[in-house]
């Protein structure tokens, strides 16, 4: 799996950060998600926030309507 600075994503920090704006639990976060019909299982969403999994487009779609994040400022940013 290719890897930037050791990292299989670069949005984690920025999920983990929402989630815990928001006060949601990543059992929360799952089962919203569920709702867009997109399954994240809470371990999975445990090793995205760290970096470690690779986040697949249409999960980022969902998990950014669930913690409300906004694609066009906040991760462009860190992909761009």
């Amino acid at each position: 799996m290719k890897k930037y600075n050791n990292k299989a994503n670069v949005l984690g920090m920025l999920l983990k950060e929402h989630r815990e704006k928001l006060g949601l639990s990543k059992e929360e976060v799952c089962r919203q998600v569920q709702l867009h019909g997109v399954y994240i299982h809470r371990v999975e969403l445990y090793r995205m926030e760290l970096g470690q999994s690779i986040i697949k487009d249409f999960e980022l779609i969902a998990l950014c309507e669930v913690l409300k994040i906004d694609y066009n400022t906040e991760v462009k940013k860190l992909i761009d």
